[in-house]
């Protein structure tokens, strides 16, 4: 279902950027899941470039019965862009859920005026995809944007309108990249590496999709998962330490 998406990611990325591997820890770049009727593979990649300190995207083939797409673009901590945030999910027949969202920061409102409303051209060009559904496990307003896509939709939608935001999204980031001032404040800097710090700890803390992790390849591997590569500087809750 999202192979073709993770074709143009990956041919975007490496005409624009001069990326670099980046590790994954050993035994989590790709498993294989024997459990259920469908056998699940999910495969991971990951680099990293002088304007972005982590980009990281994984695939999630179970056949039909789940098709998915996950990726988090980290700018360098030289710039105060929003992450870029991308989540397309396939179960069954039919039932498909799509996130698409630059992911900010902060909250104040220059920070938003910069950053998050040059998305609203594009927000407004696909009210199709901009449904109002409830966000069961995060709150709307912290880490996502108020032009966020978030829609349930149909096949066909995904191959063609999901297709073609999901292009447009992307070009516009590049853009906003391309016009974005290094930082060169020590304390600007600092702020972002905090900023993207407690992004980690959140959405681990909160992340559902570690249930269907586990359920596809054990507790064990799904918590490494989750804190070893996905949201790698997140504290795991286990330890008693991490911040809600």
């Amino acid at each position: 279902m999202y192979k073709p998406f993770l074709e143009h990611l990956e041919r975007s990325l490496f005409q624009r950027f001069e990326l670099r591997q980046r590790p994954i820890p050993a035994g989590l770049e790709f498993q294989i899941s024997e459990r259920g009727r469908n056998p699940a593979k999910i495969q991971s990649w990951c680099y990293q470039s002088p304007e972005f300190r982590k980009i990281r995207y994984t695939y999630i083939d179970a056949g039909v019965s789940a098709q998915i797409l996950n990726s988090v673009i980290y700018p360098s901590h030289h710039y105060e862009l929003p992450l870029l945030g991308i989540d397309f999910l396939s179960f069954g027949q039919g039932k498909n859920l799509i996130v698409m969202d630059f992911q900010p920061l902060f909250q104040d409102p220059d920070y938003l005026t910069k950053y998050i409303n040059p998305l609203k051209g594009l927000h407004d060009r696909y009210p199709d995809l901009a449904q109002d559904l409830e966000m069961k496990f995060y709150d709307a307003n912290q880490y996502f944007s108020k032009y966020l896509l978030f829609a349930k939709t149909n096949s066909e939608m995904v191959k063609t309108r999901v297709f073609e935001a999901f292009k447009d999204y992307l070009n516009l980031y590049w853009q906003m990249l391309d016009q974005a001032e290094p930082l060169v404040d020590l304390s600007d800097i600092q702020r972002v590496v905090k900023a993207q710090k407690d992004y980690d700890q959140y959405s681990a803390d909160r992340d559902p999709a570690s249930g269907l992790f586990s359920s596809y390849f054990g507790h064990e591997w799904a918590e490494k998962f989750l804190y070893g590569f996905l949201f790698e500087d997140a504290v795991p809750l286990e330890t008693g330490i991490a911040r809600r």
